[in-house]
């Protein structure tokens, strides 16, 4: 595929094939299927296979299960750092005319899930702060359902889905930072801070090679790692250090967007729902369903972000805050706020930090699947009902002004 320096990475890659949409779906019906299967058992010992890196007296040992999350996710995030980072200082968050729109949609989409899913678990004094689950969303899955439409759907819509996601995902960076870690080790913190500094001084002597950036990032991981802050933290502080233009006019942080994608769209995500979307079907009834967990998440993706991405852009743009992007209509808008919904990889991320008993992480993923799912669905009939209407209004008036 053609790299073309103009474009977001997120949408060539995403919206122009559903590629890697598919490919999260059938890793998330693989685990399934293995889940519910005579297969299950070694499943299970799959993931637990542990793994030891050693050197000298430091080591780090964990199952599989956690090297995905912990190791692989971080790359994931290195990647999400690096889109942030060129969104705000040269694409579509980088003025506040074309930042306004997404920024209030994603701040409703962000506070209303997160509100039905804490009045859902407010009784439920053991999974209340599992509230950031529903607040995500997932960008190759979103975009991937964007794709499955055709060259049909206007660019801006892309845009707009792209700079809600992530603006989203900024968000669950801060979130996990401020709510999800405890038992903080101020030794492995530092060490990590000092690497941070070092990097800063990299980029302002003008170091343009990543590779420098990555061998220190790497340290910081595995000192993020052994401080009990979320390890997946360091991609994004080693990305915001990458420069992101050179003095011969080429930008090291592109290059390093555009050589990652491959790997992150076709293996670390599908690694990632695979290890992640496997839960035993077996036993679970509807009264299962309507536990205050599963269903707060479920509800939260398939109620709250569409309310919430809708009503705040509809207030917004009442209120003289920001204006519809030329051509597009509201039940387009509508549409876009469904396929937030679509939380799947971050919010089966956020729930395996909140939540470490297999029960409740079984009741995570049920959620996430459903919520995920009926978003998905709805959104991807609804936006064709949109498209189709546009389409068709746009012939006629075509027609009209040839007669």
């Amino acid at each position: 595929m053609k790299y073309d320096s103009r474009k977001s990475p997120v949408i060539q890659l995403f919206a122009s094939e559903a590629t890697p949409g598919v490919l999260l779906m059938l890793a998330a019906l693989a685990a399934l299927a293995i889940s519910n299967s005579l297969l299950a058992p070694a499943y299970a010992s799959f993931l637990d296979l542990p793994i030891k890196v050693q050197i000298g007296t430091f080591s780090i040992a964990k199952p599989l299960f956690l090297w995905v999350n912990d190791g692989l996710m971080a790359v994931f995030f290195f990647l999400v750092g690096l889109e942030i980072k060129r969104e705000i200082l040269e694409g579509h968050l980088s003025s506040m005319d074309r930042a306004a729109l997404p920024l209030i949609a994603a701040c409703g989409g962000i506070v209303i899930p997160a509100l039905v899913f804490v009045g859902i678990n407010l009784n439920s004094p053991g999974t209340v702060h599992g509230w950031a689950i529903p607040a995500a969303t997932d960008i190759a899955f979103a975009l991937g359902i964007l794709a499955l439409m055709g060259r049909g759907v206007p660019v801006t819509l892309k845009i707009f889905l792209l700079a809600v996601a992530i603006i989203d995902d900024l968000a669950a960076i801060v979130i996990i930072a401020a709510f999800y870690t405890d038992g903080v080790s101020l030794a492995a913190l530092s060490v990590a801070a000092i690497g941070w500094l070092g990097l800063l001084v990299l980029n302002r002597a003008g170091v343009m090679r990543i590779t420098p950036y990555v061998l220190v990032g790497i340290v910081m991981w595995a000192a993020v790692l052994k401080s009990g802050v979320h390890a997946t933290l360091a991609g994004v502080l080693v990305a915001l250090t990458v420069p992101i233009r050179a003095r011969d006019g080429t930008s090291p942080l592109k290059v390093a967007e555009h050589d990652l994608h491959p790997w992150v769209a076709f293996l670390v995500l599908p690694l990632f729902a695979f290890a992640n979307a496997g839960v035993a079907l077996e036993g679970i009834s509807p009264s299962a369903l309507a536990a205050p967990l599963p269903l707060g998440i479920a509800l939260g993706l398939f109620i709250g972000k569409q309310a919430g991405v809708l009503v705040f852009s509809w207030l917004g743009v009442k209120a003289g805050l920001c204006r519809l992007p030329d051509g597009v209509t509201w039940l387009q808008v509508y549409g876009i706020a469904c396929l937030t919904g679509v939380g799947f990889t971050m919010s089966l991320f956020i729930g395996t930090l909140a939540f470490d008993t297999a029960g409740q992480l079984d009741e995570v993923r049920l959620g996430v699947l459903l919520g995920s799912g009926l978003s998905a669905l709805l959104g991807f009939a609804v936006l064709k009902h949109a498209l189709r209407r546009t389409q068709g209004s746009s012939g006629a008036a075509e027609d009209h002004a040839r007669s």
